[in-house]
């Protein structure tokens, strides 16, 4: 109690709690001169973090306002955007905003589903890997039944080498963005 002295609501600690740890994902040092390599950098910063502190998780929906740590990393991502010029490939404020959102929306889904499959403790006490072997013998007994022929081997044989997806699926959402940009005027919007 004594701490609502100094900070009036909750939403205003939690506020200030996911402004601390936002400065764990900022690069203090010079950002990489290629833009991949900077936005890669950035995404790794920010996964680690949530890693580190899956609690952020839980933030993230809570939408929680941010602070100005949380500003210096976000500024980080228009500047990594900004390099494309050195590329040869002009982004005007437009373009780069739906970069930036693409960039964000990937990478809060991927965090989001990775610290639910890590275990990351949920509101009713019971993480997601409890829940998942609590729901495995039914949807095993689904799968049996013939009815999902794409899904069914996947969930029986399981998914080997899945570890990379994190830098692959970023892979693919630049390889995207890029190849969107290089094709032509109409693709910069």
């Amino acid at each position: 109690m004594t701490l609502y002295s100094y900070i009036e609501r909750k939403e205003d600690l939690l506020a200030l709690m996911a402004d601390e740890i936002a400065a764990e994902a900022h690069v203090d040092e010079p950002l990489p001169d290629d833009w991949r390599e900077a936005l890669l950098l950035l995404a790794r910063r920010e996964r680690d973090l949530v890693r580190r502190h899956p609690w952020r998780v839980d933030l993230i929906s809570q939408r929680v306002p941010v602070g100005p740590n949380g500003l210096r990393h976000v500024e980080q991502k228009p500047a990594a955007i900004d390099r494309l010029a050195a590329s040869g490939v002009a982004v005007g404020r437009l373009t780069a905003w739906r970069i930036l959102a693409a960039f964000n929306d990937y990478m809060t889904g991927f965090v989001i589903r990775e610290a639910q499959e890590r275990g990351a403790p949920r509101e009713e006490g019971i993480s997601e890997a409890e829940r998942a072997a609590l729901a495995e013998p039914y949807i095993r007994e689904l799968v049996a039944g013939g009815e999902f022929p794409r899904l069914g081997p996947m969930i029986e044989e399981g998914v080997q080498g899945a570890d990379d997806n994190f830098e692959r699926g970023l892979g693919w959402v630049l390889d995207g963005i890029e190849a969107h940009l290089r094709g032509g005027p109409e693709g910069r919007s």
